[in-house]
């Protein structure tokens, strides 16, 4: 038979099977459970509410409020990108900030804050001690796939090169080089 023929007898449903049973509520959300959001948000500044609330709006909380929330605590890195962990129990959130290396470096090179809506484009040019990619690479230690601190910082030389930083006046590629070639000893820890 024709399926136009089944529809009338009532025997033919226009949604799938695999689609009847799900139409039940979601379980109950539990209040006690301890739930990470990661964001990836502009420092300093209070996001928009329609991109946090699909992640924070089922949980029970107040996408403005998180907003503020976020926003104080990432006042150090205003005007630039980060990622932010959220920590929600009980219906509140903690804000914690997951610095990135690009991040670091930047925040390193001591840079004026700037309008990101009227300066595009902007070359970070500076110049960066190699003391600081130290620093930087013992901060980024356990998120980095190294065996060695050695390998750390020649990650973080490889991020200040895309950057456009130079390091110590050189070029972040030549100070790889003389990593691999051993005439710059890296501290083993």
């Amino acid at each position: 038979k024709q399926w136009y023929q089944r529809r009338v007898r009532g025997q033919y449903s226009p949604f799938p099977r695999y689609l009847k049973y799900s139409r039940a509520m979601p379980p109950k959300f539990d209040p006690n459970a301890v739930v990470y959001t990661c964001i990836r948000v502009v420092g300093g500044e209070v996001g928009a509410s329609s991109s946090l609330a699909p992640k924070v709006g089922p949980l029970g909380l107040s996408p403005k409020k998180v907003g503020d929330d976020i926003a104080k605590a990432t006042q150090d890195w205003k005007g630039l990108r980060i990622t932010v962990k959220l920590k929600i129990q009980n219906r509140q959130a903690t804000v914690s900030v997951v610095p990135t290396a690009s991040s670091l470096l930047i925040k390193a090179l001591n840079e004026p804050s700037r309008d990101r809506k009227k300066v595009k484009n902007i070359s970070h040019s500076g110049n960066i001690s190699f003391d600081d990619i130290i620093e930087i690479a013992k901060t980024m230690r356990e998120k980095s796939m190294a065996r060695e601190l050695a390998g750390t910082v020649k990650e973080i030389l490889g991020t200040a090169r895309s950057v456009g930083c130079t390091v110590d006046g050189e070029a972040p590629q030549t100070m790889i080089e003389r990593i691999n070639a051993g005439d710059i000893i890296v501290p083993v820890a």
